[in-house]
């Protein structure tokens, strides 16, 4: 059933540009600098993932990686982004929006990560920025969620920081560096201000 569905034939997204980052379609010329972003910032991001598989960096992991997130856009699952720095494109992150739920619900779940070397320097908050009105106006989401370990403080600040809305506590949410983890959920609605 494609009650509200956005586009008849998903395909990649334009990039989109935000304050000083580009978000974009991962490709395979990607691999070297996601694969050596990925390891240089593995003991940061440890506690905020799920436990990454033995060869998750490997160039083969990465092309398998490829080919779920072109399936996943072919079916309006969801939208997976590189975040790279304006001014040398230098890859910074991720984000992807997940769980499209169409029909009466129109709601996606909000996902990131951002390496260590970047952190606290403002470009997870304007890529976010940057995608929620392509959330909102081009792909016709009605509700974007977002949830958080409530020990990530950076991770909450960004999502007040960016309009979300706490709206409630999930126990044991999601299996996270290999422990059932509480999480904060958060919500964007489309119809709540934007900055």
């Amino acid at each position: 059933m494609a009650l509200f569905r956005t586009l008849s034939a998903p395909e990649p997204l334009p990039p989109i540009t935000g304050d000083g980052v580009v978000l974009r379609a991962p490709q395979m010329s990607d691999y070297a600098a996601w694969a050596g972003l990925r390891e240089s910032s593995r003991k940061f991001l440890t506690p905020w993932e799920p436990t990454w598989p033995a060869d998750d960096l490997t160039r083969p992991a990465f092309r398998q990686r490829l080919r779920r997130y072109a399936e996943d856009v072919r079916t309006d699952q969801a939208y997976p982004f590189f975040l790279f720095r304006s001014e040398d494109g230098a890859l910074v992150g991720g984000l992807a929006l997940a769980n499209i739920r169409r029909g009466v619900a129109q709601a996606g779940s909000l996902g990131y990560w951002v390496g260590a070397p970047y952190i606290r320097r403002g470009y997870m908050t304007a890529a976010v920025r940057a995608l929620i009105p392509v959330a909102f106006d081009l792909l016709r989401l009605h509700r974007l969620e977002a949830a958080c370990i409530p020990t990530n403080l950076a991770s909450v600040r960004l999502l007040e920081k960016t309009g979300f809305r706490r709206e409630g506590y999930a126990r044991s949410y999601l299996c996270i560096n290999g422990i059932w983890q509480d999480h904060l959920l958060y919500a964007k609605l489309q119809s709540d201000p934007r900055d």
